[in-house]
């Protein structure tokens, strides 16, 4: 089987142990006969489509891919990879301090403006109420109503990120931390 991947899912299938891919910006039927891409990607062969917005995405994702390697990764080998980002691992294990920041955010009401976010938002427990909040998250490629009584959190994607998804969402999340810390 001939894999392609995107350069933000490269990481992913370098974590799971598969050793023979391409990678295309925008995989097609030239590139591959099987790609393993984002979610939100459209591709005119086979695919696996991961998410990798939230640790634990990440982490199922490796497993995922990992069917496509030597390795069939479980659980718990998989989490090894996250030990040398301690954020990210914290976040996995559930801390008593994850605990902590999951409660004060939960009587934070935000309003989230990309499906993406959404996953991050809910993950770290913020109250999402499109009606009545105080934070308005949304991706740093669109253009808000800055006329709104709130405070503005703008996300970055695409360039402004690292290719490694782990660091990625650790920004992200360090981002969003800072919320509940104003």
């Amino acid at each position: 089987m001939n894999i392609v991947t995107t350069p933000m899912c490269k990481k992913i299938l370098d974590l799971a142990g598969v050793k023979d891919y391409n990678i295309a910006v925008h995989p097609s039927s030239d590139d591959g006969d099987f790609a393993i891409l984002l979610s939100e990607s459209k591709v005119d062969i086979d695919s696996l489509k991961i998410k990798l917005n939230t640790f634990q995405q990440i982490l199922e994702s490796i497993i995922k891919v990992s069917k496509y390697s030597d390795k069939k990764l479980d659980y718990d080998s998989a989490l090894k990879f996250f030990e040398d980002y301690t954020f990210a691992y914290s976040w996995l294990c559930d801390s008593t301090k994850v605990k902590g920041i999951k409660e004060e955010n939960s009587k934070i009401n935000v309003s989230v403006k990309s499906k993406f976010l959404k996953d991050i938002v809910s993950d770290m427990n913020f109250n999402i109420d499109d009606n009545n909040f105080d934070y308005l998250i949304y991706p740093d490629y669109m253009e808000v109503n800055k006329n709104l009584d709130c405070s503005f959190v703008s996300i970055p994607t695409h360039h402004n990120v690292p290719k490694d998804p782990i660091e990625r969402a650790e920004l992200r999340y360090a981002i969003l931390l800072n919320i509940s810390h104003f």
